[in-house]
């Protein structure tokens, strides 16, 4: 019997993939426990459907990750810290304090997706990488200021 996974099934397939299983597994465990639907062609195109609006969403995501992107890539933030002799910061500038300054400029970005290696310790300019959206990094111009 043709079935549609609804879930990912061990020794079977992954959930939105059409399988073939035995008549009284597909019957008796599959589609009681809610794992897949009978593969019928109104099934196989609310299926369809399904896979396209996915795809929609998907590429409606990667464009505003794009529109995002070229938006961090024109900003340049600026943060004053306390700083001693030789340029040295009393404490650090890290994620959360792009994230903040990024914020009051209206910009909405995860602290945990600007990747900056080490917390800056140092007066100076600095491109710190924002991933955005899975392989998608912009740039940051961040400039460190004495207060």
């Amino acid at each position: 019997m043709k079935v549609i996974l609804l879930k990912d099934v061990k020794g079977l397939g992954k959930a939105g993939e059409v399988k073939n299983s035995a008549d009284g597994y597909a019957r008796n465990y599959l589609i009681p426990k809610k794992y897949a639907l009978e593969a019928t062609k109104a099934n196989l195109a609310k299926l369809k459907r399904r896979k396209e609006n996915a795809e929609n969403k998907e590429q409606q995501r990667h464009q505003e990750a794009l529109q995002l992107g070229a938006q961090l890539e024109n900003v340049g933030i600026t943060i004053s810290v306390k700083a001693g002799e030789n340029g040295r910061l009393f404490g650090s500038v890290n994620t959360k304090d792009i994230a903040q300054e990024l914020k009051k400029l209206g910009i909405e970005v995860d602290k945990r997706k600007i990747e900056l290696s080490d917390a800056i310790r140092q007066l100076g300019e600095y491109k710190v990488p924002v991933r955005i959206y899975k392989e998608t990094i912009a740039h940051v111009k961040v400039t460190v200021v004495s207060q």
